[in-house]
């Protein structure tokens, strides 16, 4: 028994699946760019220090703080319900779901007349080095299976680069952080190259995760090459075996089995 001799239930993506995929990644890129150029990027933080924030680690609190300064800012844009993204709902999920947040955008299409995509905000530190650079995206097992019940499916990484930095409120005498988000990317996870997609085996079935997310290259794909893709990287570990695949691959469907 071979992976080649498996009958693979293969996903098959809409014939606009590209468009609406270039669509979603250039609208979340420029909802960032406005808010950015127009001054709308801080996050305040009122403290009871009198003498700074612990730099050295404020990395390591960011993260969520910016994440959820993303989701506010696509939430006011949706509120809005003549903007000019057409940005009709946003969701901010729970912890554990794959993405941060669940984007649905107005779009005439053939058989639809929106586009929905889940985005998960990375946050990395400009000012200090390797911050973040290599993050988990998300389980191999859980993305594999998503692919797999809607081939449709837009999973979109929005990477946001911030700079943190203190100062003296001058009423209270005491000081205040400030997180700027000074720079952003967005990639359709689908469409990151193959050389900057590694596969780490720690942590359940595994984490697919993104080499350096500052420098992302990207390869057009369908989704059954990129479930293939998904497959090989996984079978390329010296920790997974072609038996571990099997029993997920039965167990997620991602197979047909004789009755």
């Amino acid at each position: 028994m071979s992976y080649e001799s498996q009958v693979f239930k293969i996903p098959r993506e809409s014939e606009d699946y590209e468009e609406c995929s270039t669509f979603v990644t250039n609208t979340v890129e420029e909802i960032i760019k406005n808010a950015i150029e127009s001054g709308q990027n801080k996050i305040f933080i009122n403290t009871n220090l009198k003498l700074g924030l612990p730099m050295e680690n404020i990395n390591k609190i960011a993260g969520p703080f910016v994440e959820a300064w993303a989701s506010e800012t696509f939430q006011l844009i949706a509120d809005d319900k003549s903007n000019k993204y057409s940005l009709m709902n946003v969701e901010a999920v729970e912890r554990l779901h794959m993405a941060d947040v669940i984007l649905q955008f107005k779009r005439q299409r053939k058989v639809e007349s929106g586009v929905t995509a889940e985005v998960d905000v990375k946050a990395t530190a400009e000012d200090i080095d390797n911050s973040g650079k290599s993050p988990n995206i998300t389980s191999f097992a859980r993305i594999r299976t998503a692919y797999v019940e809607d081939p449709d499916y837009i999973f979109i990484i929005l990477s946001l680069k911030h700079r943190v930095y203190s100062t003296r409120n001058q009423e209270s005498g005491l000081m205040d952080g400030i997180m700027e988000v000074v720079k952003y990317n967005a990639y359709d996870l689908k469409y990151i190259s193959s050389r900057d997609l590694n596969y780490n085996p720690a942590l359940g079935t595994g984490q697919i995760q993104v080499r350096d997310i500052h420098y992302v290259d990207i390869e057009k794909r369908n989704t059954w090459e990129f479930c293939q893709l998904l497959d090989k990287k996984y079978l390329q570990s010296s920790r997974r075996t072609f038996e571990q695949w099997l029993s997920l691959a039965e167990t997620k469907g991602w197979i047909k089995k004789d009755d």
